[in-house]
């Protein structure tokens, strides 16, 4: 069982935590990880490209010259491929790049991704985050005193508004709460911060 340390606000160490196993001690299964993030960037793909083949390309319905004769090349449209103003070949067209993951895969996935972070050090549990009003000068004091710099995910238990907000501005900086978590957002990131009361909803959920 990992044991880590728990800081406050102003970046001191206020006691020691246990990570359970379950979750934050599996079995790190890179192959699922990398499911899991191909995944997530298919399913943000809009996949609307598209480009016109010699089928729908306007004009092109008589046969330029004579089959012989004329010393050219035979030609059969002026809307083929090779011509300027032909339609493309192999054209891509609107899909779907989504595929499936089973639901015991991605569980597989996020606590692999979390262990990840524990085992790398990249874990920094805090006994809460509050803030007293949305002010991003606030926010970004808390990241220096826990010595945070480069992309950083922001985990939360609720939907903490002061926070959110604050940290919206800064480039690199993401929140999350607890049920938005994803294996990408995690390996994204050079930190990450959870609140206690956050470690507490992911072990509940995945142990």
């Amino acid at each position: 069982m990992a044991n880590v340390s728990v800081y406050n606000m102003e970046g001191k160490e206020v006691g020691k935590i246990d990570l359970s196993d379950a979750v934050f001690g599996a079995e790190v299964n890179e192959h699922l990880v990398h499911m899991a993030v191909v995944q997530q960037l298919a399913d943000n793909r809009q996949g609307t490209q598209k480009a016109k083949t010699r089928s729908e390309v306007s004009g092109g319905g008589r046969k330029p010259w004579r089959q012989k004769g004329t010393g050219h090349a035979r030609q059969g449209s002026t809307r083929a491929p090779q011509w300027t103003g032909g339609g493309m070949v192999f054209a891509p067209v609107p899909r779907d790049y989504s595929f499936k993951m089973n639901r015991k895969e991605k569980r597989a996935a996020l606590k692999s991704a979390l262990t990840d972070s524990v085992n790398g050090n990249r874990l920094i549990v805090m006994d809460e985050l509050k803030l007293d009003a949305i002010r991003t000068k606030d926010f970004v004091r808390v990241l220096e005193n826990l010595n945070v710099s480069g992309k950083a995910l922001v985990v939360l238990a609720d939907n903490d508004k002061n926070v959110i907000l604050s940290a919206r501005n800064l480039a690199g900086v993401k929140t999350e709460q607890t049920g938005e978590l994803n294996v990408y957002d995690i390996m994204n990131a050079k930190t990450v911060i959870a609140t206690k009361a956050a470690i507490a909803k992911i072990e509940e959920v995945y142990a």
